[in-house]
Order: structure tokens, then sequence, then C-alpha cells
């Protein structure tokens, strides 16, 4: 949708001061009720704040009186500043924040809040299209594209058209447009029931069967297998800053490198060697760089777009090893090209490139020398280098985030969990420093595409607190949302157009503002800057000589060591991009999801991971000890016995086998009191153990097994209504399961990542050497809990193990329950815990 700058900039500038000389800033999308929830209240007076108020927008009542105040000491112009934490608050509804004299815009709390939101931002994605651009509704760039630095295939024609314009220019490069790529298929494949259908695969209006953030992957892909034309020949970069001759629309690009005015432009043969054009130099030093983002999308896109584009997924898979051949061949780094102007993708690194290609490559093959690979690449760079460095170059460390730690993290391995978790946790950690002097927790450097590392950091905590169940984390997450979302300095979105009420980016330094035809809708603007950057940059400024546009309307906001204008002549802090625009589709998606969650379970306060349950309430001390098992049953006893000793109901869950073999067992543990529930009939492995996407059973079998089980579980009076649990076996699954779950009256739960008591299957010599003696499990349980508390916690044991080990952990249950009962906790039932 275009909007015109005109009608909504002097509102928006209007709604920058509710009280004169005090602000409350907030995330104007809203808060869901599960999440943390922190409002910053910034004063041009000293002020002495203990408390606040939560008013309901629709009676005026007072509904929550805050305590949790932290003074933040002064900011720029401001002489007070103050963290109002209301996280505990967790009513729906629509209030405002009042303190003092100050009082915040709407504050929306509700599991709906982020419906959608990660759609919104494609519309920046389709709008950013090269070839046929569906905002024209015409083609640009028909003639791409005219070889530069080939050997033997200088100013030959190749056929290179589509993919996406990279930002207000019309350039286009393999570096950006291959992570936005990787960033919109990782976020389908996390949560693909948040993606909707509602326009064509040419960006048009119109369903085409095929969800929308599918439609613009594929067309990422076709482009990006054009710039792989043969193997081993791989293109970077199409025109370059020779396009920065004004304002345009790309259908009408004036640029001429050679050929005449809008009759082709240069593509970048991938050379391995620095490249020159004008006066200016790259510090290229290799192909590594681009040769694993190849990879990485040939490797995944195969798996994500099988299901609507089997052939063309099998052509890209069977590019993947080749293209990283090159890195291999031409280690190093491959920056982009200028002629005009010095500012390029200045990407130093490349490890982590090749370290995400590689295990990407193993997800596809099953060959653990690509896994060997990735864990070669991956200790080379064990933390991007950015984070907690107060200053970097032009992309100088790029991709923001090192995806390919979380992908090595998951792999299966207990070990390279561990090393892998430590290295995101060591990133986190930096920044985290950085932001505790820091009222809004920004620990962001002030470079050129803030937003980009602040989009990236959100990401890596996100994972990070999903994969390691690690808590710590989670003020500085929630802050860094809310920065994107109007919770900063200026109270504004970085988001064109989001929230539609709400204070966002008008006048952008877009070529649709300068045209004045649109906005770039959905669009994430680069973000503050340091000052000293801004005023080092050529051609940049703030003057007022577009319509409706104020020269500077934040200014007396400024922090002093950054600025942000929204201001069509600062490329450097208010041009939309379209890499971090992709990289906004995970967390956006992940945060619907989470809400969906909240609202299914109206008061759901549970932690999910793939749509199954591995958390209960983090704020009340209640945890499940659930045992499982598929056929053995030795620790029956033992178990039973510590239970009843303690009075504590336990949680057992078993295969329709088992209950067949032993009804006994199951009459009087039902009899008892505890919970029994599913864990399947045969005992399926439901997805690879190498790629948690890849489904293993299809629809129809995991129907007919659930139903099989439940036949048996009837036999004792239970159902789907009463015993509405259910464990996967292997305690493995992904969201697929997990939705085919829900489609049979089921909720589906698993066990906290972290806590290994789970190995306690384990025993002398076993494969892979993942033995873990009894003492060393009792005793990481014990470090879990005194790290993050076992609150809501799902603690799994088995039944029964293998005679191989004689050390039972079983046999410890006593111990370990006497002692969490002495620390507080009440060990309850699943559907106690979860409230559901």
């Amino acid at each position: 949708m275009l909007l015109r700058v005109s009608i909504t900039l002097i509102s928006a500038v209007a709604a920058l001061s509710t009280w004169a000389g005090s602000w409350i800033r907030i995330n104007q999308v809203g808060y869901l009720p599960q999440s943390t929830k922190v409002a910053v209240l910034m004063s041009e007076d000293k002020l002495d704040v203990s408390s606040f108020v939560l008013v309901d927008a629709a009676t005026g009542q007072v509904v929550y009186t805050g305590k949790t105040v932290r003074p933040m000491g002064a900011m720029g112009k401001m002489k007070s500043t103050f963290r109002l934490d209301f996280s505990s608050f967790r009513t729906p509804g629509n209030y405002y924040i009042k303190a003092g004299e100050a009082a915040s815009p709407k504050v929306a709390i509700g599991g709906h809040v982020y419906d959608g939101a990660a759609d919104f931002v494609l519309n920046y994605m389709r709008q950013q299209r090269c070839g046929y651009n569906p905002f024209q509704r015409d083609s640009c760039h028909t003639k791409d594209a005219y070889i530069k630095y080939h050997p033997t295939k200088e100013g030959k024609h190749i056929d290179v058209r589509g993919g996406w314009h990279d930002a207000a220019d019309l350039l286009q490069y393999t570096t950006t447009s291959a992570n936005a790529i990787y960033q919109m298929m990782f976020a389908y494949q996390q949560c693909p029931d948040v993606f909707t259908d509602h326009y064509a695969a040419n960006g048009l209006p119109g369903a085409n069967g095929i969800p929308d953030i599918i439609d613009e992957i594929y067309w990422g892909l076709d482009w990006l297998d054009r710039m792989n034309p043969e193997k081993g020949e791989l293109y970077n970069q199409i025109a370059d800053d020779r396009d920065h001759i004004g304002t345009k629309m790309p259908k009408d690009d004036p640029a001429d490198y050679g050929w005449g005015p809008n009759n082709g432009r240069p593509v970048y043969y991938v050379t391995g060697r620095p490249q020159q054009r004008g006066k200016f130099m790259n510090a290229t030093m290799g192909a590594a760089s681009t040769a694993g983002k190849f990879a990485s999308d040939f490797a995944l896109g195969s798996a994500v777009l099988k299901p609507w584009y089997p052939q063309f997924a099998a052509r890209i898979g069977a590019k993947a090893a080749d293209a990283y051949q090159v890195g291999i061949d031409k280690p190093g780094n491959t920056q982009t090209v200028s002629v005009v102007s010095p500012y390029i993708y200045e990407e130093d690194n490349w490890v982590d490139d090749m370290e995400l290609g590689a295990i990407e490559l193993y997800h596809r093959t099953g060959d653990k020398k690509y896994l060997n690979q990735s864990v070669e690449y991956g200790r080379r760079e064990p933390v991007t280098p950015w984070m907690g460095a107060d200053s970097a170059r032009h992309y100088q460390w790029y991709p923001f985030m090192n995806m390919g730690h979380y992908q090595l993290a998951k792999a299966g391995n207990r070990r390279l969990k561990a090393e892998f978790l430590r290295n995101m946790r060591t990133g986190i950690e930096r920044v985290w420093e950085r932001a505790q002097s820091h009222p809004f927790m920004w620990g962001i450097p002030g470079i050129w595409c803030s937003n980009n590392l602040t989009t990236a950091m959100l990401t890596q905590c996100i994972l990070y607190r999903t994969l390691s169940g690690d808590t710590r984390y989670e003020e500085m997450e929630g802050a860094l949302r809310d920065w994107l979302l109007g919770c900063n300095p200026w109270g504004t979105s970085m988001i064109v157009g989001l929230p539609s009420d709400g204070v966002w980016p008008h006048a952008c330094h877009s070529n649709w503002v300068f045209q004045n035809v649109g906005i770039p809708t959905g669009g994430l603007v680069d973000g503050p800057v340091y000052t000293t950057i801004f005023n080092s940059l050529k051609g940049v400024n703030i003057t007022n000589d577009m319509p409706n546009v104020t020269s500077n309307p934040y200014l007396e906001f400024q922090p002093g060591d950054v600025v942000y204008h929204d201001n069509t002549h600062d490329y450097s802090t208010n041009e939309p991009t379209m890499d971090g625009t992709a990289s906004l589709t995970f967390p956006l998606a992940y945060y619907q999801e989470q809400g969906k969650a909240y609202d299914e379970g109206m008061a759901d306060r549970n932690v999910y991971d793939q749509g199954g349950i591995v958390r209960g309430d983090t704020a009340v001390k209640k945890m499940c000890l659930v045992f499982t098992s598929y056929d053995r049953i030795d620790g029956y006893n033992a178990i039973t016995q510590a239970l009843m000793k303690h009075g504590v109901k336990g949680n057992f869950f078993f295969t329709g086998k088992f209950i067949s073999k032993y009804p006994d067992l199951v009459r009087q543990l039902v009899a008892a009191g505890h919970y029994v529930g599913s864990h399947s009939y045969g005992h399926f492995l439901y997805c690879s153990w190498s790629d948690r996407s890849r489904t293993l059973v299809s629809k129809k079998k995991f129907d007919k097994d659930i139903d099989k089980s439940y036949a048996q579980l009837s036999r004792f009076g239970l159902n789907k209504q009463n015993a509405q649990f259910f464990m996967p076996p292997f305690e493995y699954y992904n969201s697929t399961i997990s939705a085919w779950a829900r489609d049979k009256g089921l909720r589906l739960v698993n066990l906290t990542p972290g806590i290994l008591t789970c190995y306690d299957y384990t025993y002398p010599g076993i494969k892979d050497g993942k033995y873990r003696d009894s003492q060393s499990l009792y005793d990481s349980l014990m470090q879990y809990e005194r790290l993050h508390t076992l609150n809501g916690a799902i603690v799994l044991m088995h039944l029964g193990t293998v005679p191989q080990r004689v050390d039972k952990f079983y046999d410890r249950l006593d111990d370990i329950i006497a002692v969490l009962q002495a620390k507080g906790y009440r060990m309850v039932t699943i559907d106690d815990l979860t409230g559901l």
C-alpha cells in the first residue's frame, strides 16, 4: 500500500509531546501478556520517581501500581531517565502509563498485538523487486547485465534479472540479498503457521496458494541461481554507485554504464582479488564470504521450496556443494565495488559464511565432513566481532549475527551444543554489559545500519533463550524489540507504517518519497548513528526542501552521542534497507506465534518451542517430574515409592505398546492420581536428527498412530479430554508435529531445554560418548536450578534403562525430591503446571 507523505507527518510530529518537559516511551505495537514490559520515562527536569500507575484507557481506573523503577541518570538534554517495569501485569487490554506529570501513549497488552507484523514487512520486499516491480506494475532493468572482471567473458551479456534493489539506490548485492533470503527462510521454517497468502508470485494482490514469504524467497533464490550460471562462476554485484545521480523510479533509471541510459548494467564476477573502478580500490582477499552465502541459501532453499517448486529446489540443491567449494579454493572476504564514492560494504570476515554453508550442506546431505568443517570454521570466529565493540566500518562484520552457531548448537551433539551456546552467550553478554548504563538498555554501537545490528542481537537473544532455557537476558531482549517499535529517545517506531496509528518514519530517504508517490511501507530504516559519523558523511543533511518535511523534528531528544532524523536527506539514519527488513521476519513471526499460543490458552504463561510447551510459568515455583517409557519398567518401584514418600504426583507418558504389555502398572498409576498420557503408539522418529525441519512421517501415519495410542488409553478411562497432553517419542519433534497434534485435539509437551536428566538412558561405551553418570546428572540439575531456577521446569527421566547402565539415576529420585522440596518447589501434574 502507498500513502502520501503530506497527509500524516503533521499529526505524527504533534504526537511527540503529550506533556511538556517529560515523556514516557513505549513499544507502540504493544506487549504480549507473558513478555517483559518496560517503559522509559525521560524528563528535562531533575525528578525523583519511585512509582507509576497503569490506567485502564476505557474506564480511567488505576489497575496497577508499579514499584519497580530504576533511575538511569541523564541522557542528552534529559536530566532524568527511569526504567518503569510492569512485566508482572498480564491482563490484556488498553492502558496508559502515568508517572507524575507524564503520560504515555496508549499501551496495548494482548496476545494479538503482533498479528500480521511479519507479513507486513514483506510489503517493502515486494516494493524493492527488480525485474518486474509490482508497485510500479512495470518492469525495470530488463537488460541486466554485462560481465565485468571475468577472465574470458568480459563484456558479455548474462541474464541476471530479478532480485531486489538494495535500498533507496537501485544496486543489487549478493552480500545483502543472500542474507535476506536466508533470514526469510529461517523465519518460515521456525513459524510456518504465521505467514499468510494474499499476493501472487509476481507480487500483485491475489492469493496463489503459496505463502507470501515463500513467493519472496523464490523471487530471491531465482535471482541467486542466475548469479551462479555455471560451476565455480559466482557474481557479487549488479551496478555500482554511478547509480547515484538523483531521484528516479526503477523503470525510468537514467544511469549509463557505457551502454546507454537504462540499457544494461555491469555485473561483477567474484575473482577473489581486489577490484577497482574509478579511483577506489576495495580490500577483497578471497571469495569465501560470497561462496558461503550461496551455499547456505542453495542448501536450505532446496528444502524450503521443495513442496512448491520441486524441480527448482533440486536444481539449486545440486549447486550448493560446488558453490561451497569456491570458498574452500579461495578463502577470504569479498567486498563490493564503488566508483565515485568511498562507501562500500566492507565485509572483512568470511568464516561465519562458510560455517553456515557447511552446516546447511550437512543438513542436506548427512555427510559428517560438512559438520566437522562447520565446527572448524565456527571455532575460528567464536563471537561476531562487532558485539561489544564501540565501532566498526560499514558492514565490516556481516551478517550481523552468526546463524551457523545456532545451527551447530542444535545439531544434536551435547558437546557442540554447550560450546556454541557459550559462543552465542558471550556475544550477548558483551552487548548486555554495554547496555547496563543505557536508559533504553541499548548496547549497540551507533554505526551505519544500527537498526540492523539491533535486529540481529534481538534474534540472537531469542534463539539463545529458547535453545538454552537461560532467561537472564530477557530484559535486554525486550529492550531491543521495543527500541525498534518506539521505546527509544525519539519515540518513533523504526518500521515504516507500523503500527498504523503510531509514530513512524514518514520522510524516509527513498525514491518513493522523493517522487512524492508514496512511502516504503514495511521498511526498516537504518537507525541512529554516532554524531561523529553523521557529521563526517558526504552529501547528508537535514534541510527542509521537501513538502511537509520538518528539518529536525527530534532536535530536543537527540541523546548527544547518536542522532536520528526523520528527514529525506539523511541517508545515514532514515533510509530503509532490504536486508534489515528481511531480518525482521523471524522476530516478528516468533512474537506473533507466542501471542497466538497465549490467546489459545487464555492465561497461557507457558514457554513454547516449535509449538510445543517446554516450560510452565517461570514466575511460579512449580515444576513437573516426567517419566517416559517405550518398553522398560525396571525403575517403576523406585520411582513410585519415592513419589509416594514425598506426596508427589508424577507424569507418565507411555507408548501404546507399553500400555498393552503392562496394563496393571498403568492401572495402578491412574488409581494413585498420577498423570498418564500418550508417548505415541509405535515410538516413531518424527523428524530428522540432522535437520529438525524435515518431517519423516506422513500426517496419515501420525494420525493412525495417535488413534491407536488413545485406543489403549481408553481402557483406563483416559481420552483426549482428560489426557490431552502428549509427549513425542524420543522427546523430539518440530513445528509440523506440533500442528498435527493440535489438529488431533492434543497439546504437545516436552522437556525443558538445558536440563540434562534425560541422559539417564546412556551407558558406558555408548556411541558418540554421551554417557553421563548419575552424579554428574544430579550435579547438572542442581547447577541449572542455581543459575536459572526450576520454575515451570519439565524434568524428564526414564522409567527404565538398558542393563548396561548399572548406575541407575532413578535411584537418586528420593534425594532430588527432598532437596527441591526444601527449596520450596512444588512438583505437580502437567495440567496443573501449564494451567491448561
